[in-house]
């Protein structure tokens, strides 16, 4: 009975529970053939970093696929961006405390002004951020023509790609990251909490719950799984800042999808445009909140990957929009718009980091590593198509 639950269960959720299964499968052949340095405390740390930036405009991507929509611009305005950063953190002699909102509110700016020709001239969103994949690619050039290179000099925006959280003052556990070990039990109680909290609510309406085997399962497999790379991230260095930022992002915009008015407009434009206009929702709004949503968050991305590198290069961003939409994809996003979570994003962009971080462990050449990539993307939407056709 219970393999028979199980099986149901996978049947009817391959979509959400298909990412999770694929993680699984990759870092385990991965873990395999590299003789175990693939889950090593130092590579999954390093992991975790450099999904960071790609996360976080794989978030911002999967809200503009969501309503039908691509924004091609961002790999270029993140990189844009980042350079305006160290510029004003080099040359204008601005704080980090100034300049992190400046940019930020840059890249929101040039979100709107993507969206706008979109929004109230209905010119196709691929049209409209192809422009402005060449405006940023552009401004890139021109703004580090002069020098180059622009080095960071500032400790504190540099910790933010580069840095860790502070742990606690205790003598206990000397060579473990007890901060880290503390927020993962407090992560694992609030998983807990919550999805019990969820339960009840579905019961108490008559909706469709897991057998309660299976849910117990659930708890303790994801439990486990939160437990385990708790431990080996705080056997190194524990949660590294990139890691902070990018867990706040994915809750916050997980709360605002799945919470909010504003979450449920997006799907409702996304589900059917012309029926959402007609029930009151105001579509260009929503583009224009997407799009500003989309260029705050390249900013974000941009100031991570500056950070990271504590510089700024005149070839940041190349390839972030088709990592970004790679992410969503894989992630559960539909192409035909009005399905797609926010942390499934997240789960994308570890499968697409995760890929190129194993096959270079593995001394896979890069040309065979697009190929691969290419492929799981393939693979990605081609499994979208076909679960969408039998669930008809």
């Amino acid at each position: 009975m219970f393999f028979q639950d199980l099986q149901k269960v996978l049947r009817q959720n391959i979509r959400e529970y298909g990412m999770y299964i694929a993680l699984f499968v990759i870092m385990l052949i991965f873990a395999i053939t590299t003789n175990g340095t693939f889950v090593s405390a130092r590579n999954l740390s390093n992991l975790l970093n450099q999904t960071g930036y790609i996360a976080v405009l794989a978030v911002g991507m999967t809200l503009v696929i969501v309503i039908r929509h691509i924004d091609l611009s961002v790999g270029f305005l993140a990189g844009f961006i980042g350079a305006v950063a160290a510029i004003a953190l080099s040359r204008w002699g601005l704080s980090v405390y100034v300049a992190i909102p400046l940019v930020l509110a840059i890249g929101a700016i040039a979100g709107l002004i993507t969206g706008f020709p979109v929004a109230q001239l209905g010119i196709p969103s691929f049209v409209a951020s192809l422009a402005g994949w060449l405006i940023y690619r552009g401004l890139l050039q021109l703004v580090t023509e002069g020098t180059g290179t622009i080095i960071i000099s500032d400790p504190g925006f540099n910790a933010i790609g580069n840095g860790f959280i502070p742990d606690i003052p205790i003598g206990i556990l000397p060579e473990t990251h007890k901060l880290t070990l503390l927020l993962g039990v407090v992560a694992v109680v609030l998983f807990i909490m919550s999805e019990i909290s969820r339960r009840q609510k579905q019961e108490a309406y008559n909706f469709e719950v897991l057998p309660k085997e299976i849910f117990v399962l659930k708890l303790v497999f994801i439990s486990l799984l939160i437990g385990a790379i708790t431990w080996v991230l705080a056997s190194y260095n524990g949660l590294s800042w990139t890691v902070v930022i990018m867990l706040v992002v994915v809750g916050i915009y997980h709360f605002i999808m799945t919470q909010t008015v504003l979450g449920r407009h997006i799907y409702a434009v996304g589900g059917n445009p012309d029926a959402a206009e007609l029930s009151g929702i105001s579509v260009k709004r929503i583009v224009y909140v997407v799009f500003g949503s989309m260029g705050m968050l390249s900013a974000l991305s941009g100031i991570l990957f500056a950070s990271r590198l504590q510089s700024a290069t005149t070839t940041a961003g190349t390839l972030f929009e088709l990592d970004a939409i790679a992410a969503a994809y894989v992630g559960g996003v539909s192409a035909a718009g009005g399905v797609g979570k926010v942390a499934g994003s997240v789960i994308g962009a570890l499968v697409m980091t995760s890929l190129t971080s194993g096959m270079n462990l593995m001394g896979v050449g890069i040309g065979y590593q697009y190929v691969v990539r290419g492929a799981v993307l393939a693979a990605a939407v081609i499994f979208d198509v076909a679960t969408r056709r039998a669930s008809k």
